[in-house]
């Protein structure tokens, strides 16, 4: 009896230690996605709780403060890796990982990569007006040839950025799954 005790417990500080070894490692990756290391340890608590969790016992958990797990948690939820769920009987909001990784990935890269795609195509849609227009007024000479090639440096920028746009299109539209199937 006493040996199944000592195995139960070597068991659980061993299942205790993988668990954490794996939110670490999530944590310290959460730079790719925006969030905070901080989001991170969140996530992977919520993600091993065997229930929905409160602001209340992520603080226990986590060993901080209601508002950072209240922060964290809105953080989380608007990237689409959390979300309020209701049980009957229970006044205090409650949290869980959407089970949908791909989702979660697809918001998240979806709002990162527009962003910068949209601002870095609009910096060369604006440098390659400048430029034509530069041109245009540049007699000829290596002014004009360096404005000539820079003109076709930036409309290769604007066709990636262009690309780059389709691509993410195929992530928001869920059409990346039809090229490579959610495993």
């Amino acid at each position: 009896m006493e040996h199944l005790e000592s195995e139960e417990t070597e068991g659980r500080q061993k299942l205790h230690d993988t668990r954490h070894n794996f939110i670490s490692s999530i944590a310290q990756n959460m730079d790719l996605y925006g969030l905070s290391e901080t989001n991170g340890r969140l996530y992977g608590t919520i993600l091993f709780s065997d229930k929905p969790m409160t602001l209340d016992d992520m603080s226990q958990a986590l060993e901080m403060s209601k508002t950072s797990m209240s922060t964290g948690v809105r953080s989380l939820t608007e990237a689409g890796m959390l979300s309020r769920v209701w049980e009957k009987g229970v006044r205090k909001d409650l949290y869980q990982t959407d089970d949908d990784w791909y989702k979660s990935f697809t918001s998240i890269f979806v709002n990162r990569w527009r962003e910068s795609t949209d601002k870095n195509k609009n910096a060369a849609v604006k440098a390659k007006s400048e430029l034509e227009f530069l041109f245009q007024i540049t007699g000829k000479g290596s002014l004009r040839e360096e404005i000539q090639k820079d003109l076709e440096i930036l409309d290769q920028a604007v066709r990636y950025y262009s690309w780059l746009n389709e691509v993410i299109n195929l992530f928001e539209n869920g059409g990346i799954f039809d090229i490579i199937p959610k495993k």
